[in-house]
């Protein structure tokens, strides 16, 4: 798990507009290629650069990760016990060839329709959120990007199920059996239970396509190089 958050998680938590902060990610990065200081702007700004938005996901100072004691753009890199920045720890993961998922609460992605805050998971590794419920732009949006929304089963949530982000989970999805209301078993290893039950928000079968090629955009390329022979 890259992080554990709760309630009311907006798209601006998720990938915030701000200013960039001096000792972030994406500070050590323009400062690696020569932008001063006083050059840095905000993520608003540097829109356009994937390598900025990246590691500007979920770096907004007030984000609470129930993996961290403080506010902030950190959490714990699980295999090493390491508190870190949430991109440094994604790339980590990646190194490992490890997927990720993220726990949200209430209302997933509320606020504003950003696209960056499906298109930076996605850069970070993300393939799955699972949320007791999601905005609904925003989880088409994750959608687009080929991330997996599944919500808790009704009443249930990380709390109540005993999650605290330090656990190793896995989802076996097969692509060619998926369908629309499908509930998946999400097995848990180093959990007070060994598994629980998500409900998938892959809603239409368009939906199940886009998901199935990797994202609507990967769907469309494939669509137009099958016209084309």
């Amino acid at each position: 798990m890259l992080l554990n958050l709760g309630d009311s998680i907006t798209t601006d938590h998720i990938s915030p507009a701000g200013d960039i902060a001096l000792n972030s990610p994406a500070a050590k990065f323009l400062e690696s290629k020569g932008v001063s200081k006083k050059d840095f702007n905000s993520y608003g700004s540097r829109r356009g650069n994937d390598e900025i938005m990246a590691r500007g996901t979920f770096a907004n100072i007030r984000i609470i990760n129930k993996l961290v004691d403080k506010p902030g753009p950190r959490t714990i890199h699980v295999p090493s016990g390491k508190e870190m920045y949430v991109f440094e720890a994604s790339e980590q993961y990646k190194k490992d060839g490890q997927d990720l998922i993220v726990l949200g609460g209430k209302d997933y992605g509320c606020g504003s329709s950003r696209d960056w805050a499906a298109k930076g998971p996605h850069l970070l590794g993300v393939k799955a959120v699972i949320a007791k419920s999601f905005e609904r732009i925003h989880r088409s949006n994750l959608v687009g990007m080929g991330i997996l929304p599944l919500s808790f089963k009704s009443g249930e949530d990380a709390d109540s199920l005993g999650l605290t982000g330090k656990e190793q989970f896995t989802i076996d999805i097969n692509p060619d059996e998926l369908k629309v209301g499908q509930q998946f078993e999400v097995k848990i290893k180093g959990g007070k239970a060994d598994k629980f039950t998500v409900n998938s928000k892959l809603n239409t079968p368009v939906e199940i396509e886009y998901y199935k090629n990797g994202g609507i955009l990967h769907y469309v390329l494939r669509k137009l190089l099958t016209n084309k022979q």
